[in-house]
């Protein structure tokens, strides 16, 4: 690096590793007590009946403002950013220059502006009482920074989006620029609003918990119950996949990130078994990006969406818990009947290790996953109950000698260290994301929208839900869910919403197809990671990625007419909803991939694609007919099974 002495380079490579490794502790510790501080502080004073904030009020002074708080996340964040991804290496990698460290001396003063100056910002009108000069030229730079270093985290496309949005602000609807950068910075309606709340609150006890999970093995725990539950059924390394890319959403919110995790172990085993690559791609593809909709914890668009609608994070597990089983089990289907149509078998006895042995020697490290169902069942909030279970973690893992061996005093400080960087790009990208919701409040733009929606719908929900979905497929394709699920919510949700839609089942439509990006041609982050482990063709393993995973496209479809698939309802709808729910998964997996009791033939499979289509769709005489089609394609091939056995 042409800045640095090469000299001194392995020396700098280290100073810098040290910093890095400091502000990330920093980070997550500071996170983690302002979440548990107060009720930590509270407990400790109810059962010793000493307060040490008598003592030391420092101990705890409660929560600090929301625009400290926020602008606090943001500033470990960006600091991080321009240290771990410097301008002139690839992203990730190599060591920070000196225009990197010029622009985070700059990042480091304007992100700490809000921080000093919370009371004067507090204090004053926007709108009404005029910014500075000072305040218009940090709110300028402080813009420029989190596009810049969101872009160094996430690529092009959101900042881009970002940039697009700010020319409409100044250069179509003719906003004077001084609002502008007033709405964007100075306020908490723009980059330090309610989607960087979200980050710093919820999403980033949650990484740091994952990363908790991470280092005390319980991967090894979800393949290992994996493989003793499914290894030796047919085609079990894909059902092994299924279940354990299902498992792994419990401490990862990111497709790609469970495609890196559990595809080098997957993969080969499904191609050893017979399964074509771009197939054995298509299921790790589908059943990883499946993680973001799997509670209890899902992706981080989920806790948007909480604050969006003003509910609890539990509340959007409960939503969100039958259309994600119901995803799985076509995703299992598609693998079943796939692997039945080619006559492939499951792996040998001796490589899948037994269920009683698995849970006897690991089953404890599903605890921390019990607690935050527990604490959320009985009603403490979510961040509290990741904190508890975080904390839970390693003293979980030193209950047994075998997960209790490999554990390291490091790896605590590991953990803190690796959960800080996987927050990085969440934080990068509600702060930008933030850019876009100032600058949609400020213009009125949603309205338009909205109007334009309803006008090419013509009062047709169905057309609005076609233009939605398409809109976060393509929106999706570049940028992360997070932000791509909050521009839908600006722009689209509002109309749908008026076009009839209930609230819930509007946000859970976008949230599913701003997920379902990751397996869409022609951009496919999930399918990308997957086909390169297996060695596959792009487009081949694209295609069965959407294939294997069609009814994640219909299921939002029908929880939006049908809000019981919701868990919205009377249980006798919601228990109706689910059978032909389930039903209709099953068959249309049967239909694209052309078995059922045995090989269908091509007029078999368009009426089983048909039957599930019927059963998917709400109301008793659909499902009748849905039913009365499958079983008499059922019926046809067991008696022709039973012809050829004889």
């Amino acid at each position: 690096m042409s800045e640095v002495d090469p000299g001194q380079t392995g020396a700098y490579r280290r100073w810098t590793m040290w910093v890095v490794s400091g502000i990330g502790v920093a980070m997550s510790l500071y996170h983690l007590w302002i979440i548990g501080g107060g009720p930590a502080v509270e407990h400790f004073a109810q059962a010793t009946g000493y307060d040490p904030r008598s003592s030391f009020p420092w101990v705890w002074t409660g929560p600090p403002s929301a625009i400290i708080y926020r602008a606090g996340h943001l500033l470990f964040a960006v600091v991080l950013v321009f240290l771990i991804y410097p301008l002139r290496s690839a992203r990730g990698m190599g060591n920070p220059g000196l225009p990197d460290l010029a622009v985070l001396a700059i990042a480091v003063a304007v992100v700490s502006y809000p921080i000093v100056f919370d009371r004067y910002l507090t204090d004053r009108m926007p709108y009404v009482d005029d910014p500075t000069t000072l305040d218009l030229v940090v709110a300028a730079i402080g813009v420029v920074v989190v596009i810049e270093a969101t872009r160094r985290v996430l690529g092009w496309a959101l900042p881009l989006t970002a940039i697009v949005f700010l020319a409409y602000a100044l250069l179509w609807a003719k906003i004077d620029w001084r609002t502008t950068l007033d709405q964007l910075y100075l306020t908490t309606e723009g980059i330090f609003g309610s989607t960087l709340q979200v980050s710093a609150a919820y999403v980033m006890v949650f990484v740091v918990f994952g990363a908790f999970m991470e280092k005390t093995g319980t991967g090894q725990l979800f393949m290992d119950f994996a493989l003793s539950l499914t290894g030796r059924q047919a085609g079990g390394p894909g059902k092994v996949a299924v279940v354990s890319s299902s498992l792994f959403g419990t401490i990862s919110g990111s497709a790609v990130a469970n495609v890196m995790v559990d595809g080098p172990i997957t993969i080969p085993l499904m191609k050893r078994t017979g399964f074509r690559p771009a197939f054995a791609a298509g299921v790790e593809a589908v059943a990883s990006t499946g993680g973001q909709i799997m509670p209890p914890v899902m992706g981080a668009a989920a806790f948007v969406m909480a604050e969006f609608l003003r509910t609890s994070y539990f509340q959007i597990t409960l939503w969100a818990l039958i259309p994600a089983l119901l995803y799985y089990v076509a995703c299992f289907g598609a693998v079943h009947f796939e692997a039945k149509r080619r006559g492939l078998v499951g792996l040998p006895r001796a490589e899948c290790p037994r269920l009683g042995a698995v849970l006897r020697e690991r089953g404890h490290l599903f605890i921390p996953v019990a607690i935050i169902l527990f604490m959320m069942f009985t009603g403490w909030s979510s961040p509290l109950a990741a904190l508890v279970a975080t904390l839970a973690c390693f003293p979980v893992a030193m209950l047994r000698a075998n997960t209790r061996a490999p554990l390291r005093a490091g790896m605590v400080l590991d953990a803190l260290i690796e959960g800080a960087k996987g927050a990085l790009s969440v934080a990068m990208a509600c702060a930008c994301a933030g850019i876009i919701i100032g600058i949609v409040a400020l213009t009125g733009l949603g309205i338009t929208f909205t109007q334009v929606v309803l006008q090419v719908a013509q009062s047709s929900l169905f057309i609005a839900l076609v233009v939605t979905a398409m809109a976060g497929i393509v929106l999706g394709m570049g940028m992360p869910t997070t932000p791509a699920y909050i521009i839908m919510v600006s722009l689209l949700v509002p109309a749908l919403i008026k076009l009839g839609a209930i609230e819930p089942a509007a946000h859970m439509f976008a949230f599913y197809f701003a997920i379902l990006s990751a397996i869409t041609p022609p951009v496919a982050l999930a399918v990308f990671a997957a086909a390169s482990l297996a060695k596959a063709d792009l487009w081949e393993a694209g295609w069965a990625a959407v294939r294997i995973g069609a009814a994640g496209f219909i299921v939002p479809f029908m929880f939006v007419y049908e809000p019981a698939m919701l868990m919205i309802g009377d249980w006798p709808a919601i228990a109706s909803a689910v059978v032909t729910g389930t039903a209709g998964c099953l068959l249309l997996a049967a239909g694209l991939h052309g078995h059922l009791l045995r090989d269908c033939r091509p007029w078999e499979s368009v009426a089983l694609v048909v039957a599930a289509l019927l059963l998917i769709k709400p109301g008793w005489a659909t499902d009748l007919a849905g039913f009365g089609i499958a079983a008499a394609i059922l019926g046809r091939q067991w008696v022709e099974l039973r012809r050829l056995a004889r």
